[in-house]
C-alpha cells in the first residue's frame, strides 16, 4: 500500500550537565576547580535517500530521538556531543512543524535538515572561576533538546502526470508509453496508488505519474484522487486524457470540464501548467471521427493546450506522437535549488542570545516574569545550590530584571515567578 502521508515525534538529545571538580594533587594545596563542560545533544535530522519510495514506515507514527551529550567530568574533561539522528525520507518529502510555523522540502539526494536541534551542554565549575569567584561549587546544567510533531508529506517528483477520470485509460497509456507494469481492469478505480514510469531518449530521462481517477468533488476530498492531487503540483506537464467513447454513455465535453474543474479548484498552481490532451481509446472510433475529434478539441482549446492527439493503447496509434510530445512539453532541467530550512525560525541556544523578556503583575504581591534568555537561565542552574541563586541573581540584575520589576511596582518582600519557579528577590541587595 503506497503510503504519502506520516506524522512522527522528533526530540533532539538534552546537553550533558558540566561537572563540579577541583583539582587534589599531593603537595598541590590549592589544585583550583577542574569541572568540564557537558556535550552538546545529537540533532535530528532529515535525509533525503533516493531508495526510499513512500512514508510507509512512518505511517503508524514514529518517535526518534537523539541521544544527550555527554557529562563534563574533573580534569577539564568535556563530555562528547552525541551523534546526529538521521531520518530517511524519500526525494519529494515535506515536513512541517506546526507548532513552531517551519517547513522543509527534501527534493535532492543527499539533501537534509536539522527538525529538532540537540540542547547545548552546561559548563563546568572552571568556566567560572575568577579573580572575586576562585572556588565556584556551581555548574551549569545542559539545555533540553527541541522536541515536537512534524506532518510528513510526500509529493512526487514526476516531470509529467497523467489525470482524468476513472477509466480513461492512463493506466494503459502509462504501461504502454514506458515500462511501468500498473494494474489495468476495465472497471473504474483499478489504480489506487499513483504509478511511475519512466520514458527515455537519448539524451533526456522523463518521469511520467499515473495519477488515481478525479470526479466531481475530488478537491473536497471525495473519490480517490484528492489524496494523490498534490503529487501532480510538481510535474511540470499535464496530460489530461480523454475517453472518446466512454462506456457509461457521458459526454466526453462534460468529463473534460469536470476534471479541469478540479485541477483549479486544488490550487497549488495546478491549473497554470502546460496541459496536452490526450483523446484517448480511438480504436472504438474510425479514422475519420478520431481525426474530426483532434480538430473540434484543437479549435475549442487554441492556445490552451500544447497539443491533442488521438491515442489507442490496444492499438498502439498516435503512442510515439504522444510519447514526442510529452518530451517536447516537458521544459529542460534548470538548475536545482536545494531549499534550505530558514535558520530564522529556530531557536539556537547560544549564551547572551535572545535575552527579551516581559515583566507583569499577576497577582497583588506577585510578578511573573517570560522570555527566552530568563527562562534558560533557570533551567541552567540548580536553584537548590545557594551559590547558583547568587549568580542567578546576579544575571537578572545584568539583563536589567530587577530593574524592570521595580519599575513595574515591585517591592522586597514580593514573590517573583520565572520558568515555574517562584523567587524573593531584594531589589536593594547588594550583587553577590
Amino acid at each position: 500500500m503506497f503510503h504519502d502521508r506520516a506524522r512522527i515525534y522528533v526530540r533532539g538529545g538534552d546537553g550533558g550537565n558540566g561537572s563540579i571538580s577541583f583539582r587534589r594533587e599531593a603537595h598541590v594545596p590549592k589544585g583550583g576547580p577542574d569541572g568540564g563542560d557537558g556535550g552538546n545533544g545529537g540533532d535530528v535530522l532529515l535525509v533525503c535517500d533516493p531508495s526510499r519510495r513512500d512514508l510507509g514506515e512512518f505511517h503508524r507514527g514514529a518517535h526518534f530521538k537523539a541521544r544527550r551529550g555527554g557529562h563534563g567530568e574533573g580534569s577539564q574533561r568535556h563530555g562528547a556531543t552525541a551523534e546526529a539522528m538521521e531520518v530517511r525520507v524519500p526525494p519529494g518529502t515535506v515536513a512541517e512543524d506546526n507548532e513552531r510555523g517551519t517547513r522543509w522540502e527534501l527534493v535532492e539526494p543527499g539533501q537534509r535538515a536539522v527538525v529538532a536541534r540537540g540542547g547545548s551542554g552546561g559548563r563546568g565549575n572552571k568556566a567560572f572561576a575568577g579573580p572575586t569567584r576562585q572556588t565556584p561549587r556551581m555548574a551549569e546544567r545542559g539545555l533540553q533538546g527541541e522536541e515536537g510533531w512534524l506532518d510528513l508529506r510526500l509529493r512526487l517528483l514526476a516531470d509529467a502526470g497523467l489525470v482524468g477520470l476513472p477509466n480513461a485509460g492512463k493506466s494503459s497509456l502509462l504501461a504502454r508509453l514506458t515500462r511501468a507494469n500498473p494494474r489495468v481492469a476495465g472497471y473504474p478505480f483499478t489504480t489506487l496508488d499513483p504509478v511511475l514510469g519512466t520514458i527515455e531518449t537519448h539524451d533526456r530521462q522523463l518521469v511520467v505519474a499515473d495519477i488515481p481517477g478525479l470526479i466531481e468533488g475530488a478537491s473536497d476530498g471525495a473519490g480517490l484522487g484528492h489524496e494523490f492531487l498534490a503529487h501532480v503540483e510538481r510535474c511540470r506537464l499535464l496530460v489530461h486524457v480523454l475517453d472518446l467513447a466512454p462506456l457509461d454513455g457521458s459526454d466526453p465535453l462534460e468529463n473534460h470540464a469536470t476534471v479541469e474543474a478540479e485541477l483549479r479548484r486544488h490550487g497549488g498552481g495546478l491549473a497554470e501548467l502546460p496541459r496536452l490532451l490526450c483523446l484517448s481509446k480511438a480504436d472504438l472510433l474510425t479514422r475519420e471521427q478520431a481525426d474530426a475529434a483532434v480538430e473540434s478539441w484543437s479549435a475549442r482549446l487554441g492556445d490552451e493546450a500544447l497539443g491533442v492527439m488521438s491515442t489507442s493503447a490496444a492499438t498502439g496509434a498516435g503512442l510515439e506522437d504522444l510519447r514526442a510530445a510529452i518530451v517536447r512539453g516537458v521544459p529542460p532541467e534548470e538548475e536545482p535549488v536545494v531549499p534550505l530550512e530558514v535558520e530564522a525560525a529556530h531557536r539556537t541556544y547560544r549564551p547572551g542570545a535572545g535575552e527579551a523578556f516581559e515583566v507583569s503583575r499577576s497577582g497583588p504581591g506577585t510578578f511573573r516574569v517570560a522570555g527566552p534568555g530568563v527562562e534558560r537561565l533557570i533551567a541552567r542552574h540548580d536553584i537548590d545550590n545557594d551559590e547558583a541563586l547568587r549568580y542567578i541573581e546576579g544575571r537578572l540584575r545584568g539583563m536589567g530584571v530587577i530593574r524592570a520589576l521595580v519599575a513595574a511596582g515591585f517591592e522586597p518582600g514580593d514573590d517573583v515567578a520565572i520558568a515555574g519557579t517562584v523567587f524573593e528577590l531584594d531589589p536593594a541587595a547588594p550583587l553577590g
